[in-house]
């Protein structure tokens, strides 16, 4: 018999284990998907995470870029080619839904190079002055 105050959709531990799973498989095959479908000139373009809302309906795509073109371009390719990339994903990943994507730049290898490059140049400085 249930306790009437007690719900029976907790969230619990297996649920973020199970979020966590859905996001690296989804991010491990839209990466595969993307450099099938998709040609950037000269541009290495990867998948660095997804997050999968928990209704499943969106995920959200964080794209690193190496090269020369700049993010605005390689967004606006991804979201042109978001239909053929979402029908792919739902031939090769199983999920209630498949979610809407939603791409964004991630450039928090930018920040970090650029984190390491004030560290170092701080570091010079001390040794300068002792």
């Amino acid at each position: 018999m249930l306790d009437a105050g007690v719900s029976q959709k907790r969230p619990t531990a297996n649920m973020k284990h199970r979020q966590l799973r859905v996001n690296e498989l989804v991010k491990r095959e839209l990466s595969s998907i993307i450099a099938r479908e998709i040609n950037f000139e000269g541009v290495l373009v990867s998948v660095n995470a997804v997050d999968v809302t928990p209704d499943l309906k969106n995920a959200h795509v964080f794209v690193s870029i190496l090269g020369s073109a700049n993010g605005a371009s390689v967004i606006d390719k991804l979201e042109a080619h978001r239909p053929i990339l979402q029908a792919e994903l739902s031939r090769h990943v199983v999920l209630k839904f498949t979610p809407h994507l939603i791409f964004h730049i991630d450039d928090s290898i930018e920040r970090g190079a650029r984190v390491l490059e004030i560290l170092q140049d701080l570091e010079k400085n001390r040794d300068e002055d002792e």
